[in-house]
């Protein structure tokens, strides 16, 4: 494991590194000292397309993880498929590599399908999941959004921040195109993590979700209610599991609502667990 020192803000400096984990020398950054939180961003994006600002505000109070996954910023991509269960099991095996025995989840789009099977495929690794804007089987997204993933090309992302990001940081940064094709090739298959395996993990979740972000609202009250959701609080006891819908937000707009959503990711994180 190799470790550096560099600046994120000015009020920051992180430690960073490269860990070997299954074959991909990932990359990661740890910000302040606290109770061990692991952020996974989304398809194609980085910590800081990703992240920016929020870990400033979750490091206040906590030890924040933020990684990059396989092909994804400064972590190369290898010939090894790119799916949830091969990007679940390199989490936990960081946070093996760090010699930190559990952690919580916080996972956008693509990170929040790899952190529910993190909890699915490790459940001893994870306390808490908080989920936001993602799906556990592909039929979760609205049917717009499934026909548009086979229509996208590299050509699509031209001149945006994330082909922008790729060229910046990425070790192999001529190959974008082939990896926008591979990455979009995960995302077409049929992936299912299977209901049942959900419903078994004893992690709380925090479901977060915009009302036009994409999600079929009818997966994200079967997945609330997987967890435990769905009964009358006032008559007995709540799910320690917890479900927000922001009003006129989609699926970019949602991570702009930070200061909306990290006050109550917080509440959730420091709930007590039963």
């Amino acid at each position: 494991m190799m470790l550096a020192t560099g600046d994120v803000s000015a009020q920051q400096k992180p430690t960073t590194g490269y860990a070997p984990v299954n074959g991909v020398k990932m990359y990661y950054e740890v910000h302040g000292t606290g109770a061990p939180v692991v952020l996974l961003h989304g398809a194609f994006m980085t910590i800081t397309n990703n992240w920016d600002g929020w870990i400033g505000e979750l490091s206040k109070t906590r030890k924040v993880i933020a990684i990059e996954m396989q092909g994804h910023g400064r972590t190369a991509d290898t010939k090894r498929d790119i799916t949830y269960e091969n990007l679940a099991d390199d989490v936990a095996a960081l946070l093996k590599e760090l010699e930190i025995p559990r952690a919580d989840l916080i996972g956008y789009s693509m990170g929040g399908t790899v952190a529910m099977q993190c909890a699915i495929r490790h459940p001893d690794k994870v306390r808490k999941v908080v989920v936001i804007s993602s799906v556990f089987r592909r039929d979760g997204m609205v049917q717009e959004a499934i026909d548009a993933f086979p229509k996208l090309t590299a050509d699509a992302f031209k001149g945006s921040p994330i082909e922008v990001e790729y060229k910046k940081l990425s070790p192999t940064p001529d190959d974008f195109p082939k990896f926008v094709k591979r990455l979009l090739a995960s995302a077409s298959s049929g992936y299912d993590l299977g209901a049942d395996k959900l419903k078994a993990t004893p992690a709380p979740m925090f479901f977060i979700h915009g009302d036009a972000d994409g999600i079929r609202l009818e997966h994200v009250a079967e997945m609330y209610r997987l967890k435990g959701g769905g009964a009358h609080g006032d008559m007995r006891a709540r799910s320690e599991s917890r479900l927000a819908i922001l009003p006129h937000t989609t699926h970019v707009t949602l991570m702009k609502r930070m200061s909306i959503i990290v006050p109550m990711v917080n509440d959730f994180l420091d709930a007590k667990h039963k």
